[in-house]
């Protein structure tokens, strides 16, 4: 398997998993219908250490632009690399939402929120204001990079050994920086699985909120690399 075939299968896996536990919570007639934050803290901790335990050691389970970019900034990764990385993951997020779509179709059609059907695909603040909103995906992500640059080998990335404390990390950052924006803190997570929001045919569903999408774009990018720079600073 080539890492650009290990990152799509690996983010397919972590927003299938990801994003389904958020369908199982938000979604009418589900086995864990509003079940909760934590629940889905943890459904996402849980993603992110299957994910990476899954194609770590093939492609370093880079799974997140942020991840990626932050890597290649600290001169951890090779930047003739990232393009290819940045495009898998993107389709990997893609087909993942597409997955969970179909996984969860009746519910989606049993469900009459429309935001409750985005919430599966992407995030949104719990209160609107851009700037604030920025800060919130900045400092999560840098959180995560920033270990993420810690834990990794210098070589590629991260490797099945480092899944635990990956997923240990988003689960914390989840549950003490998520309740601002849902915490997106990777622009492949929340922007594929928009774009297929805003494809597919689901039933009764609203608009894609595209003037929110950049948020959780800019965001972490701009983290990520902040992190990359301090720890080319101290390390």
């Amino acid at each position: 398997m080539t890492p650009f075939i290990a990152e799509i299968i690996g983010t397919a896996i972590l927003v299938l998993l990801g994003d389904g536990v958020v369908a199982n919570v938000v979604l009418n007639k589900t086995k864990g219908n509003n079940s909760g934050w934590i629940v889905i803290t943890v459904g996402w901790g849980l993603a992110v250490f299957a994910a990476v335990f899954i194609v770590g050691p093939i492609s370093g389970a880079h799974l997140n632009p942020a991840v990626t970019l932050g890597l290649a900034y600290a001169g951890n990764f090779s930047w003739d690399l990232v393009p290819g990385y940045i495009a898998a993951q993107m389709i990997g997020a893609f087909i993942g939402a597409v997955l969970v779509w179909l996984h969860y179709h009746p519910h989606f059609a049993a469900t009459a929120d429309k935001g409750s059907k985005l919430a599966v695909f992407c995030t949104a603040p719990a209160i609107r204001t851009s700037k604030w909103n920025l800060v919130s995906e900045f400092l999560g992500t840098f959180v995560l990079v920033y270990g993420v640059l810690h834990i990794s080998s210098p070589e590629v990335g991260l490797g099945a050994l480092d899944a635990l404390p990956v997923g240990l990390l988003v689960l914390v950052i989840g549950i003490g920086l998520g309740g601002s924006t849902g915490y997106g803190i990777n622009p492949a997570r929340d922007l594929g699985p928009r774009i297929a929001h805003y494809l597919l045919p689901i039933a009764g569903k609203g608009d894609s909120d595209w003037s929110y999408a950049w948020v959780p774009v800019v965001g972490p990018i701009l983290g990520g690399l902040a992190a990359a720079a301090l720890y080319g600073v101290w390390v």
